[in-house]
């Protein structure tokens, strides 16, 4: 077995998005040849808690933890935020606008915390990795962001013990869609930018998950980027069963800010309310995960309010079986210009959970290239209000005629975690492999 070090701010406990893709990746890599070594923080700032997940750490797996400082605490007493109170990834504010505290603590964030508010576990972690690599050494190690300051612990160790590194972004940096909403200073963007070069042309190699993406840090100056996609693990469905909703329900997983906000489809399933007899009596739309003041805001003044059910947070399992039971599943991504690499990680889930994928975005993008390969479902433009009615419309017709909602998905096998395991194993092999005849 070769030995991997994982350095990722996100691990179980912690729930969310942020922690599947390396948890799932750490699951099946000793089938693979690889054994990993976690570090992680031991008192993170993280969205939700979701203890379900540690059934996938695998027995005996080492966890080594460290305790971090961040300025959460002092940013929620500014902001008049309750202690216990999580902080929402992407700008998502679920009760109320951005008061004006609030757009002044995002200025210090963007202007003093570079790359991230965990800048201040960088160096510590570095000096204690160094000694417990000397003593424990390791084949390779992964970094894993955001937060991008877990790419600078790597960049420590890499100077410091030439470890071979592979950087894995599940997001881009300088390209990331809320970067514009940082207010940076330009001596600000320019440390931004100097970091992400570092970490670009020092790393042995890039991951991320689609290919306009890779193409993006090609043209940053990345000298090697290779595409792993997220994926579903199909022992996350296989104990799943599915009753006939009685709702025509309309289902989205997971956080939605106000860059995923389709203020177009709200606009649509009014008017179906106020034209399409029966259609209020049966619409139910439901929103399992953090959902932004401005989708609340719109739902209300479409008069939609009563048709839709907000739960905050579920155990991954319960949010999965919930999805199952629903009609369509609704994908609303970032109305930003990195649109076209976005693909969010529900979407493979969402594929496996074999219901029909209503997708609003780049038709062109990756994520629509996912569901036409897959003939999982439909994209639609933002503004394409004629389609998306269409399309409701002809689900509604299905609903109301008691259609099955299953979908025969096709080639979805290559998305399932073990496999794209086996292709992130093949990349550390090759790493290794190419830093040995150096």
């Amino acid at each position: 077995m070769k030995r991997l070090l994982v350095i990722s701010y996100y691990w179980p406990p912690s729930g969310g998005a942020g922690v599947q893709r390396w948890l799932k990746f750490v699951k099946y890599l000793r089938g693979f040849g690889w054994e990993p070594v976690i570090y992680t923080a031991e008192n993170p700032e993280v969205p939700a808690i979701d203890t379900s997940l540690l059934s996938d750490v695998p027995e005996n797996i080492e966890v080594i933890k460290t305790k971090i400082w961040e300025p959460f605490t002092i940013y929620k007493r500014f902001v008049g935020r309750k202690k216990e109170d999580k902080i929402k990834a992407g700008f998502l504010s679920e009760e109320k606008a951005p008061s004006k505290a609030e757009n002044i603590s995002v200025w210090v964030r963007g202007n003093f915390f570079v790359p991230d508010a965990r800048k201040f576990w960088i160096k510590p972690s570095i000096k204690f990795l160094k000694k417990y690599l000397r003593e424990n050494p390791v084949d390779a190690m992964v970094s894993t962001g955001p937060p991008h300051s877990m790419h600078l612990i790597a960049l420590g160790l890499k100077r410091g013990l030439g470890i071979p590194w592979l950087a894995d972004f599940r997001d881009p940096w300088t390209k990331i869609d809320f970067y514009q909403d940082l207010m940076l200073t330009g001596f600000a963007n320019k440390k931004h930018h100097r970091l992400e070069q570092k970490v670009l042309k020092t790393a042995d190699m890039l991951t991320t998950v689609s290919s306009n993406w890779a193409r993006d840090f090609h043209g940053l100056g990345a000298k090697k980027i290779e595409v792993v996609t997220n994926g579903f693990d199909p022992d996350d469905f296989s104990s799943l069963s599915e009753s006939k909703c009685d709702k025509f329900e309309i289902c989205h997983l997971g956080s939605m800010n106000k860059d995923r906000n389709p203020e177009v489809l709200w606009k649509v399933l009014s008017g179906l309310c106020n034209t399409i007899n029966g259609f209020k009596n049966d619409l139910k739309i439901s929103f399992l995960g953090f959902t932004d003041y401005s989708v609340t805001k719109n739902l209300e003044n479409e008069g939609l309010t009563e048709f839709a059910e907000m739960v905050k947070y579920l155990p991954h399992k319960e949010v999965l079986q919930r999805a199952k039971n629903a009609g369509i599943l609704l994908l609303p991504l970032n109305d930003t210009p990195n649109v076209n690499g976005i693909i969010p990680g529900k979407l493979f889930e969402y594929i496996a959970l074999k219901k029909p994928i209503f997708c609003i975005g780049d038709v062109d993008g990756d994520s629509s290239g996912i569901i036409s390969e897959t003939k999982s479902g439909i994209t639609v433009g933002f503004a394409d209000e004629k389609a998306m009615r269409e399309y409701i419309l002809e689900k509604y017709k299905d609903f109301k005629v008691g259609k099955d909602f299953h979908v025969d998905s096709v080639g979805t096998g290559k998305y399932s975690r073990k496999k794209l395991t086996g292709r992130m194993a093949s990349l550390l092999d090759e790493m290794v492999k190419n830093n040995l005849k150096h």
